[in-house]
């Protein structure tokens, strides 16, 4: 559906008279213009969502201005995480990689295992077991039930340990009773 044509037209003036000054307050406090242009993107992507409540005449610069500020703290809180978990992951891969041999080839089977896993499989066993989140947290991910996710996530275990060659998580702790013999 086609906006009507007097909600366009005052993005569009609003859009001319603030780009310039908006851009280049959002290029003096990043790093490239890769991050400048998203950053001026979402500002304006933003004024069109809430076109309504953008102010009329001058004051919407410094209603812009206040977009631009929080998507730039957003933006930064982002590449403080990306960061940290740089580091993190760099920590570890330097602790992976002094791990004895044979613990390497457990870690290249079970990443091997994972790979062959559907996508949805390694979906859900991903938010299961690397992102730690709840049977109820992965259906809202997933837009599917929680009875559906712990089917999923049963099969993507069962799969994942025969591709290994090992008991799935659980089974081994059940007695095993061979056919004709009773416990």
């Amino acid at each position: 559906m086609r906006p009507p044509d007097n909600r366009r037209r005052r993005f569009e003036e609003l859009y001319q008279a603030n780009h310039d000054p908006v851009l280049g307050y959002v290029v003096r406090r990043t790093a490239n213009g890769h991050d400048a242009a998203d950053i001026l993107a979402e500002t304006f992507m933003t004024a069109w969502r809430r076109l309504d409540d953008v102010p009329a005449g001058e004051k919407a610069r410094p209603w812009l201005f206040g977009v631009a500020r929080r998507a730039l703290a957003n933006h930064h809180r982002g590449e403080r995480r990306h960061t940290a978990l740089t580091a993190r992951l760099a920590s570890e891969l330097s602790a992976i990689q002094r791990q004895p041999r044979e613990e390497s080839a457990d870690m290249d089977a079970l990443a091997k295992a994972f790979e062959d896993l559907s996508d949805g499989y390694r979906e859900v066993l991903s938010l299961a077991d690397w992102e730690g989140m709840s049977i109820a947290e992965i259906a809202v991910v997933l837009g599917c039930s929680a009875n559906a996710v712990r089917i999923r996530l049963h099969r993507a275990r069962r799969r994942l340990a025969r591709a290994l060659s090992v008991d799935p998580p659980g089974r081994a702790a059940r007695a095993r009773v061979p056919e004709g013999d009773s416990a």
